[in-house]
């Protein structure tokens, strides 16, 4: 088989298996709508193991596949660019996917929709392909708004409840604001550069470096203007904030879900985007500030809100967005490599840690509130020591692969020179320390201390059943869940501990990514920390002395102590700070204002509109208005039409005289 038939492969595999398992799931039943689509999951992960191989050895592709439409002088193709970003992307993709998809057959097994989630999830992987492989700007759009549209049918997959309608309608409102930018982005590099390939863009992008963007009343820079308008739809995509509201609601979805659209794959197709349009950014600093700045404050203030979630994957969420905070700022400081590995590596540990949640859940039946919890380390052995390895990994442990991409971030944004660099670098470091507090807090609530179950609950329910209480009753005891969901962890856990001590020579240093990323000559970080880099176990021992390893280890020590030893503390701390707390439950009041600025202004234009445009001026003027002045005319002319002979011949009269005169004066 030849390499361009396993390019189709992968995309089209889980493509096949979306519509088998969509179209004809009743037919096929349960157990083979799960058995089918996995398969082809399967099928796609493999070829993409294949192609990355054929990748290491050299060979690249850059093509059309068809021609979709000609309209003038431009072309709209669908096309591939297998290059060593493409391939790292496919493998993450396909894999945690694959790992979903069997995780799936435990979680949702009760579910009635079971073979409409195969199918979405299917078709999310096929959506998510599509997006990694393009060539061009337009099949780009075609797999953001994919995902997008898949994402949105995920987080309402329970629509009869009416909190994940309301979360999906958010989600996908939120993601239209991003990407009304990002398509504006597109149409400024078609207009200026007249084609939607890459390759061609990126060859011609320095030739307009100086050049002014064609924005009536404002004077930026060409590359800024496009920079900035791309970046706007992966803040979107990617939840940075302020775009960021639509991810913490979007846990109303299904858990395997959380884990693979909010952990691994679709949030982080904005990182992948800019890492893409490096040859792009670079020509800009104005942009990459701005990339930087924006990410900064996601990784910080977001990372805040995690510290007082009592909804297990909430807390997840949150840390999900401070980690892409970091990502972003990777992007501003020119770290492109560091910035996809830290991708890479927070895939397996955060879907890990999504899919542990859903575990401990299940185990819960389907309680979310960890203050329920305590003591299931002693239940659910597999669970517990998975959640363990993610948790550490996701603290950036010595040793662990999220330690070595997170401490790059940090080291990258230590050696930027860029403005906005030095509240970068603070809000990084001082990240550490919160990301450790909040995630320990949840482990320790969750697999130590006492046992909380069995009580009456707080919690809320994930699936969409109508029960009045959730949770354990008084004397059950949780256990471990089965194969189908804990085999998955193990396949994830591994990686989550090796990946980053392997990788990262070859990712950060090796020269892995070569001409898929650019970066400027003027932008030294990567360089830098290349002359400081001797190898991943003297990273590791380095670390030990750095200020990073040590807030993470405060972080872990105080979380202990507070949750553990002196529950007293931290309901003192609220009591007293309340004003802090309220501001961080209402989630720095963003989605009131945005209830009550755009949902509430919207309504409020449109009630006016009806009111007084529709109402008074159509109806009542135009409408209404015309027929009365024809009612009074046709009055008025009624009472000439009388009836009697004289009264014509009065006004016959009258007319002629008046024709007289009018002759006899002219």
């Amino acid at each position: 088989m030849d390499m361009h038939t396993l390019y189709l492969i992968v995309p089209l595999a889980p493509l096949v298996g979306a519509i088998a398992a969509g179209l004809f799931g009743k037919l096929l039943g349960r157990t083979w709508s799960h058995r089918i689509t996995i398969a082809l999951v399967g099928v796609s992960f493999a070829a993409s193991v294949a192609i990355f191989q054929d990748v290491m050895a050299g060979h690249t592709f850059n093509g059309p596949v068809y021609t979709w439409l000609t309209s003038g002088d431009t072309s709209f193709q669908v096309g591939f660019l297998i290059d060593k970003l493409t391939v790292m992307m496919m493998l993450v993709v396909t894999f945690v996917s694959l790992m979903v998809h069997i995780y799936t057959i435990g979680y949702m097994k009760e579910d009635p929709g079971y073979q409409r989630f195969f199918s979405y999830i299917s078709l999310f992987t096929f959506s998510m392909l599509m997006l990694v492989m393009a060539n061009n700007f337009m099949q780009l759009f075609f797999g953001w708004e994919a995902v997008g549209l898949v994402s949105y049918l995920l987080i309402g997959f329970w629509y009869t409840k009416p909190t994940a309608t309301y979360a999906n309608l958010k989600a996908f409102l939120v993601n239209r604001v991003g990407d009304f930018g990002f398509l504006l982005g597109i149409a400024l590099v078609l207009m200026v550069f007249g084609t939607l390939d890459y390759a061609s863009v990126f060859a011609n992008a320095q030739n307009y470096a100086n050049d002014i963007a064609p924005i009536p009343g404002v004077s930026w820079n060409l590359l800024t203007a496009i920079c900035i308008l791309l970046f706007i739809g992966a803040m979107g995509k990617s939840a940075q904030f302020p775009l960021h509201v639509w991810l913490p609601d979007s846990m109303e979805g299904p858990t395997p879900i959380s884990a693979l659209i909010h952990a691994a794959t679709m949030v982080t197709a904005g990182i992948f985007m800019v890492a893409r349009m490096s040859p792009l950014f670079e020509l800009s600093d104005m942009a990459l500030s701005f990339v930087m700045v924006i990410g900064a404050i996601t990784a910080l203030f977001m990372g805040f809100l995690g510290i007082i979630q009592n909804d297990i994957k909430r807390v997840v969420a949150y840390s999900t967005l401070s980690q892409l905070g970091y990502m972003t700022v990777a992007l501003g400081a020119s770290a492109y490599s560091v910035a996809v590995f830290h991708l890479m590596t927070h895939a397996f540990f955060k879907a890990l840690l999504f899919l542990a949640a859903g575990s401990v859940i299940i185990a819960m039946h389907h309680d979310q509130d960890i203050r329920n919890m305590g003591g299931l380390r002693k239940y659910m052995p597999i669970t517990w020591i998975t959640s363990l390895i993610g948790s550490l990994a996701l603290i950036g442990t010595p040793f662990f692969s999220g330690f070595y991409s997170k401490d790059s971030i940090i080291e990258a944004v230590g050696l930027s020179h860029l403005p906005g660099s030095g509240f970068a670098y603070a809000a990084v470091v001082a990240g550490v320390f919160v990301t450790a507090f909040y995630s320990f807090r949840m482990y320790f609530l969750v697999f130590h201390g006492e046992e909380r179950f069995g009580k009456e609950a707080h919690g809320h329910d994930d699936h969409g059943h109508d029960e009045h209480h959730h949770g354990l009753a008084p004397g059950q005891k949780p256990h471990e869940t089965s194969w189908v969901v804990t085999l998955p962890l193990i396949l994830l856990a591994i990686p989550s501990v090796l990946i980053g001590f392997i990788a990262i020579e070859p990712m950060l240093f090796g020269g892995y990514f070569g001409d898929a990323v650019y970066i400027a000559e003027h932008h030294p970080a990567m360089h830098e920390l290349h002359q400081e880099f001797h190898g991943a176990f003297a990273m590791a021992l380095h670390a030990l002395t750095t200020l990073p390893f040590w807030l993470a280890v405060a972080g872990v020590a105080s979380s202990w102590y507070f949750y553990m030893k002196k529950p007293s503390i931290p309901a003192a701390i609220k009591k007293q700070f309340s004003f802090i707390y309220t501001l961080l439950d209402e989630k720095y009041y963003f989605d009131r204002f945005n209830d009550w600025f755009f949902a509430g202004g919207a309504r409020g234009a449109s009630r006016a509109l009806w009111k007084y445009g529709d109402v008074k001026l159509i109806d009542g003027f135009f409408v209404n208005g015309s027929a009365k002045m024809v009612g009074m005319f046709s009055g008025v002319l009624r009472g000439f039409q009388t009836g009697y002979v004289y009264h014509y011949a009065f006004w016959m009269i009258l007319g002629v005289s008046l024709l007289l005169t009018v002759r006899t004066w002219f």
